[in-house]
């Protein structure tokens, strides 16, 4: 049945023009038409109800509200166009908001609902969610269906959507050892990432280079180990900022700290903690991994850890652990055998998956090029996760990317074009 309601809804599609066809990510469900509604800037409001709520506000929707509210409408002088012609004579006054269960002031985690209802029809403009995340993404998918018509008109197309992710793991990674990258370029990648209904940031925090992270246990990680203890460090609010950024846009902040490889940076702030390579019986004067055989190395670590762990409030907490040569593995008939009697293969370990992430290495970027070379490549690996495992069409996708990217561009992220061609919000950008 799942699977007939889908088809339903990209036969759909197919059959009418206009913003709903382009939506991005896909929804899991959606019946649209040509029929649509005028919206004035003017009077247009959204509302909420939280249902058992025992806070008077939600910061969550509250703040969600006035930045939809700017990225529809801006803060241009609009004049009240004038309705005309039958499809145009209903105007929506308002988006209502339904949240079942509270959990302004939480935190999402793996656990998160995402779900939501969207309707839009001749009696109601309303969003239904069993939790603030999934009016979030319902936000994200309704600020997508406004469109404008030539004459400045706001409109909206009557439409039903009902929507949740494939998975609940949909992260996206960006390394800020080998290219610092300043907290402003953090929080614009947070806003991008919402905008394709990411939830996960994988902070890739440190590594070799550099060791940015400003650890209060052990100052001398960050004065030894930083490219400039003075600027190129993330102080701990820089790091509370982050995560309430993240919070307010229903994004999990997800600490990565490489170990026991990639920690030469770390090894210039704490003494004895890399392992000394040898050149036949001598030292050759470098140093490889964590020091595995010492005492001091798991003390280290384990007040290193429960700091990171009190400074980031997510359950998870990333140790690397890469670099691992998995071709010899493949290479063993004994561990071919044991991976079968094991199990290790087919349908169960599918079921496993959580998710997956886009990883936005540092090798080659840094605040200059991330935005073109991120987006909207990023925005593929958002669809993966988000839509169902049967929206493959490239053609499809192609066309509601380009027109994504063409909105990303309106929104102020400077995407990288698909093809060759050009955006009106081009212009708008000069």
């Amino acid at each position: 049945m799942a699977g007939s309601r889908l088809w339903l809804s990209l036969l759909l599609a197919a059959a009418f023009a206009g913003p709903a066809t382009a939506l991005w990510p896909w929804p899991q469900y959606i019946q649209t038409s040509d029929w649509h509604y005028t919206i004035s800037p003017h009077s247009f409001q959204f509302k909420y109800h939280v249902r058992s709520a025992a806070q008077s506000g939600c910061s969550v929707l509250d703040e969600a509200f006035q930045r939809y509210r700017d990225l529809l409408f801006g803060s241009e002088s609009w004049q009240r166009a004038a309705l005309t012609g039958e499809q145009q004579t209903l105007e929506k006054q308002s988006l209502v908001i339904l949240v079942v269960t509270p959990g302004c002031e939480q935190l999402p985690s793996l656990e998160s609902v995402e779900n939501y209802t969207l309707t839009i029809n001749n009696e109601q403009c309303f969003l239904l969610s069993e939790t603030v995340w999934g009016a979030l993404r319902g936000l994200e998918t309704f600020s997508q269906l406004v469109w404008r018509s030539p004459e400045g008109t706001f409109f909206i197309n009557k439409t039903e959507i009902e929507d949740f992710p494939r998975f609940p793991h949909r992260g996206l990674l960006l390394d800020t050892s080998r290219h610092y990258l300043p907290l402003p370029t953090i929080l614009d990648t947070l806003d991008a990432m919402a905008y394709n209904k990411f939830n996960v940031f994988h902070w890739h925090l440190v590594d070799d280079p550099s060791f940015p992270y400003e650890s209060f246990a052990f100052p001398e990680l960050t004065r030894k180990g930083s490219y400039n203890p003075a600027t190129h460090i993330y102080t701990a609010q820089d790091v509370k900022e982050v995560i309430e950024y993240a919070r307010l846009r229903g994004i999990r902040v997800l600490a990565e700290f490489d170990t026991p490889g990639h920690t030469l940076s770390w090894g210039q702030g704490v003494s004895g903690l890399l392992t000394p390579c040898y050149s036949g019986s001598q030292p050759s004067g470098t140093f490889g991994p964590v020091n595995p055989i010492l005492n001091s190395t798991y003390e280290f670590m384990n007040t290193f850890f429960l700091e990171v762990s009190s400074v980031f409030p997510d359950f998870y907490l990333h140790l690397g652990g890469d670099e691992v040569d998995f071709a010899c593995w493949k290479s063993n008939p004994d561990v071919q055998a044991f991976m079968k009697k094991k199990g290790f293969g087919s349908p169960e370990q599918k079921a496993l998956v959580i998710g997956g992430e886009a990883c936005m290495w540092g090798e080659y970027v840094d605040s200059t090029n991330l935005v073109p070379r991120l987006w909207p490549r990023a925005g593929a690996v958002a669809e993966r996760l988000w839509s169902n495992k049967v929206v493959t069409d490239p053609d499809f996708a192609f066309k509601r990317l380009a027109h994504f990217r063409c909105e990303l561009l309106r929104r102020g992220v400077q995407a990288q074009p698909l093809s060759v061609g050009y955006c009106e919000q081009e212009f708008e950008q000069i």
